[in-house]
């Protein structure tokens, strides 16, 4: 299975779950339908070959399904929010304070109100047009891509979009368009992982100067058996809360998606 067919079933479960985030983002929206599916196996004689097949194929798209949810959120925000959160959490020292389940639950649902543009033209362009049987499948998926490849562009650099088209050997791409997605989810990935250090490196620096005055003052007073950390740390939730630090943390994230 070439890497191209299997994109093309991971937006299958893009489909999917674009279905469910644009009816938790937009409530006025109207629902879905999700059609039904039925499957009838048996037969005998000349069919088997075929049945067959189509049974193989229908355990690969369920295998790639099941892995789906994991790799569409490295096509989305969530990798950006989620890495931000939890360097900001290391730098205020509070251990496993907000929980990972907090984390986790925070990012998801920034992620989806983040995306609920995109996956409503996902639900406009693909969806409603597969359901009512205007479009074929193939056609559906090309048409669930376009949004996400469009938000993807716009946070990758050029750079590392073209390590990738150099390292698959690609013909270089005339427009941004033309990046196949092959090349453009990895590029995508440590863009973001790249964006997402850059911001924890600045939330880092106010932290780090409060460790390094208590620090300090701590060895000026002799009291070297005393962990700074233990010291600094009322300081710095008292500097977050003051200049309410979700506020603008959250803030700057989802402003810095636009």
């Amino acid at each position: 299975m070439k890497g191209g067919g299997i994109i093309k079933y991971l937006f299958c479960g893009l489909l999917v779950f674009g279905t469910f985030a644009c009816l938790i983002g937009t409530a006025s929206a109207e629902p879905s339908l999700i059609p039904n599916v039925s499957l009838n196996i048996g037969g005998t004689g000349s069919d088997q070959s075929g049945r067959a097949s189509t049974l193989i194929q229908l355990l690969f798209i369920l295998t790639v399904l099941s892995l789906a949810p994991a790799i569409l959120l490295m096509m989305t925000s969530f990798t950006r929010i989620i890495v931000v959160l939890s360097l900001l959490r290391n730098a205020l020292g509070t251990q496993q304070m907000p929980a990972n389940q907090i984390l986790i639950g925070l990012s998801l649902f920034l992620t989806f109100f983040i995306m609920t543009p995109v996956w409503q033209k996902v639900n406009e362009n693909a969806l409603k047009p597969y359901y009512e049987e205007e479009i074929s499948g193939e056609q559906a998926l090309d048409q669930a891509a376009l949004p996400v490849k469009d938000f993807m562009l716009k946070q990758t650099r050029e750079k590392d979009i073209a390590l990738f088209v150099k390292i698959a050997r690609e013909k270089r791409p005339e427009k941004a368009a033309d990046v196949s997605l092959s090349v453009l989810i990895p590029a995508f990935i440590i863009s973001e992982l790249k964006t997402a250090f850059q911001i924890g490196f600045m939330i880092y620096l106010p932290f780090m100067v409060i460790d390094m005055v208590v620090s300090s003052v701590l060895l000026s007073m002799g009291m070297l058996m005393l962990p700074p950390i233990m010291m600094s740390l009322p300081f710095k939730l008292l500097l977050f809360v003051l200049v309410d630090g979700w506020y603008l943390i959250v803030g700057s994230l989802v402003q810095s998606f636009k």
